[in-house]
């Protein structure tokens, strides 16, 4: 039964403190009060208290403490390291907001508003732009989707898609942009001028020349290259096997067997067998290096990955078809396809390009470890 006690606060006010003692067998089993301005407040917060603990597991759900969304984050961490492991992005990013006040709220505190403000105070407070807070909110959307059908806790399962939609309509969440950018014909002149003449003063431990056309040619990203087998290629129809392609839904486990153009084939078929992978090299150094280079030649706002932005946009200057072009990149619906349809012309750019066959004569690198 409930039960209200009227206090005297030192200001003349009054205050109703509404208070809920439920007993069975003679024992207090649970006890929860709460204080309001007006007594008809109290009565109604009673009433409507003691409906919802007649429900079934209520008063066992009201007695739990909760957990955290630290604790849900870390938890989640701990978890799926042991399925498949996380991006080193998506972790980071985790990490970061087990870290922010969002991260001390309890299961049940974690509602839109709450998770509207992170967004809002995200873009105020620290200037971050909206497609980050999109992302932010992607990331803590893959635990809360976990949380409440796999360990019990007290998630609502509309507060993420409330708070995106509210965020999104003012601005506050949106898309990563997309690149357009493809190197030039003097950039990649420039590039591969000075890796060929990085490698003969035996500075470069990456044969950069034949990975940069490889990347242009395959449409391959970077971590894709540094993963291709020998054993892994089928000279009949052409083809090598991506391990662990990236896809938004599947990041780990997503083997294909991609087609590889015949400029790619010769670029691949030029590397020498000296180690169980056919480009032998660290992902990450790969970038490094390029980006260094980038640098060093004064190449503004160009990334590895706009190589692969240029092979696909090729295929389709070549006159390629969606399926075609798809067998080669890799992707799995036109939509993600849309960018590369921005093309310069009809034919093949790289006709008669010099570049091809010095990098496929040129001298190779071993195996060593960039």
């Amino acid at each position: 039964m409930g039960t209200i006690t009227t206090r005297k606060r030192k200001d003349g006010a009054t205050r109703y403190t509404a208070q809920i003692r439920i007993m069975q067998k003679g024992a207090t089993v649970y006890t929860e009060s709460q204080t309001f301005d007006r007594k008809a407040t109290a009565q109604a917060w009673i009433k409507k208290r003691e409906t919802e603990l007649a429900e079934p597991g209520a008063i066992a759900k009201a007695k739990r403490s909760g957990v955290t969304v630290k604790e849900m984050i870390d938890k989640y961490l701990e978890e799926y390291e042991k399925i498949r492991p996380l991006g080193k992005t998506k972790r980071a990013t985790l990490k970061a907001i087990s870290e922010t006040w969002l991260g001390g709220l309890k299961d049940i505190e974690v509602t839109s508003q709450a998770l509207v403000e992170y967004g809002n105070r995200r873009m105020q407070e620290d200037g971050i732009q909206a497609q980050t807070v999109g992302n932010d909110l992607a990331h803590l959307g893959a635990v809360l989707a976990v949380a409440r059908p796999a360990w019990g806790y007290d998630i609502d399962p509309m507060a993420m898609p409330d708070a995106r939609r509210v965020l999104r309509k003012m601005g506050a969440v949106s898309k990563s942009k997309e690149r357009t950018r493809r190197p030039t014909k003097d950039e990649l002149d420039r590039l591969l001028t000075y890796f060929c003449e990085m490698r003969d003063r035996r500075k470069q431990q990456i044969d950069m020349v034949r990975v940069i056309a490889f990347a242009l040619f395959s449409t391959r990203r970077q971590e894709e290259i540094t993963r291709i087998r020998w054993d892994a290629m089928r000279d009949e129809d052409q083809s090598v096997l991506i391990t662990d392609m990236k896809n938004p839904g599947q990041k780990f486990g997503n083997d294909v067997w991609c087609h590889v153009p015949d400029e790619a084939w010769r670029i691949l078929q030029s590397m020498p067998k000296v180690s169980e992978f056919v480009f032998p090299y660290n992902a990450r150094s790969v970038s490094a290096s390029f980006t260094r280079a980038c640098r060093f030649l004064e190449i503004e706002d160009l990334h590895f990955h706009d190589l692969r932005h240029d092979g696909v946009s090729r295929l389709f200057e070549l006159g390629w078809d969606i399926p075609r072009a798809a067998s080669v990149s890799g992707h799995r619906d036109w939509n993600s396809m849309r960018r590369y349809t921005h093309l310069r012309g009809k034919g093949d750019p790289y006709e008669n390009w010099a570049w091809l066959e010095r990098v496929i004569t040129g001298p190779t690198i071993g195996a060593r470890q960039g």
